[in-house]
């Protein structure tokens, strides 16, 4: 069976460190055209992948069997819908759509047409997250009832771009950057979300959307979840701490995938998700804490499952439905940090 031709929108930070390596290891896919104006992003794209460079969308449909979206926020509803329109299946990088009920307007859409929609929810196969998944659902931690998570840098000087300067028309800022991943860990874990508290702010001069953001999510199970994104953290707190009336777990760091990506590493190579011990989070109490293995980060498997999905009729590896309902939250925060109220969500 030939490979299913995958067309790439957007060769920058996204495409060319994430979805392009992924593309270009898994099994059954190959990156035939790349989307991209930029000259050297465009040669990098046909040395290292062999895929044709092409200056818009328009010239991408016949020559892709899949669409992967990976261009600015503000383009992710049109050019979905463009695509989907054509008959395409599509992948599109977070977030997925600016509202909730843009996201079921596009899954209405891929399910009318009996096409795949998925989302890049890369963070669901984080090492660490999949430690915390294995250790919330085999009890070790009891009865989990407040959750933290945090994605924090220093980054005191902005490094430009739309995603710090634009403001909501570009759906920029962290709330719908790292804070998409957040919710969405959170909510795969615990569960619906009751009602949103948030804090959210523009710190540094130079930047339209918010770089320092924290929410407080009320899970209908009664867990808590404390979320921060924040680009100025001189000292990072934990990744995760999770706290259960057994235990609690501690995790510094960030997986490892992201930077060995940036390092020019491919993604099917051996031991590409495996962290040192060095890096492995705790588990235990007051009196007694033991080392955990962190789980290997396996970010090759979404692709692994659009592929399965594409060939075997598997589920999409992420349903916009599931992403749908992180929207709502990011709405109700963004709602709330401006209001300064909680909201409760349906």
């Amino acid at each position: 069976m030939s490979d299913i031709r995958v067309g790439l929108i957007g060769y920058g930070t996204a495409g060319a460190y994430f979805h392009a390596p992924l593309i270009h290891a898994a099994e059954g896919l190959t990156l035939a055209a790349v989307v991209t104006r930029d000259a050297g992003r465009a040669a990098d794209a046909s040395t290292r992948y062999g895929a044709r460079a092409v200056p818009s969308p328009g010239e991408l449909w016949d020559l892709c069997d899949l669409v992967v979206v990976a261009s600015p926020n503000r383009t992710h509803v049109p050019l979905a819908t463009e695509a989907l329109t054509r008959g395409k299946p599509v992948v599109v990088d977070k977030p997925l759509a600016r509202t909730a009920a843009e996201a079921r307007e596009l899954a209405a859409l891929a399910e009318e047409r009996g096409l795949m929609l998925t989302v890049f929810q890369n963070r669901r196969w984080d090492g660490d997250y999949l430690t915390v998944r294995e250790l919330v659902k085999g009890g070790a931690l009891g009865e989990v009832h407040r959750f933290e998570s945090r994605f924090e840098r220093w980054r005191p000087r902005p490094k430009g771009g739309w995603r710090e300067s634009g403001g909501e028309e570009e759906i920029g800022g962290l709330l719908y950057d790292l804070g998409s991943h957040l919710v969405d860990q959170a909510i795969e874990l615990f569960g619906p979300v009751r009602e949103v508290y948030a804090e959210s702010d523009v710190r540094r001069a130079g930047v339209s959307g918010d770089d320092d953001t924290f929410l407080a999510l009320t899970h209908a199970g009664g867990t808590r979840s404390h979320l921060w994104a924040s680009a100025l953290a001189a000292r990072p707190g934990p990744r995760f701490r999770v706290l259960g009336s057994l235990a609690a777990y501690v995790k510094d760091g960030l997986d490892v995938q992201e930077e060995r990506l940036r390092a020019g590493l491919t993604p099917d190579s051996p031991g590409f998700g495996e962290e040192p011990e060095e890096r492995w989070g705790t588990l235990g109490d007051t009196e007694r804490q033991g080392m955990v293995p962190t789980l290997p980060g396996a970010y090759l498997d979404f692709y692994r499952g659009v592929t399965a999905c594409l060939r075997e009729g598997a589920p999409p590896p992420v349903t916009p439905e599931s992403v749908a309902g992180a929207l709502a939250v990011l709405e109700a925060a963004r709602r709330s940090a401006a209001e300064h109220t909680v909201v409760t969500l349906a």
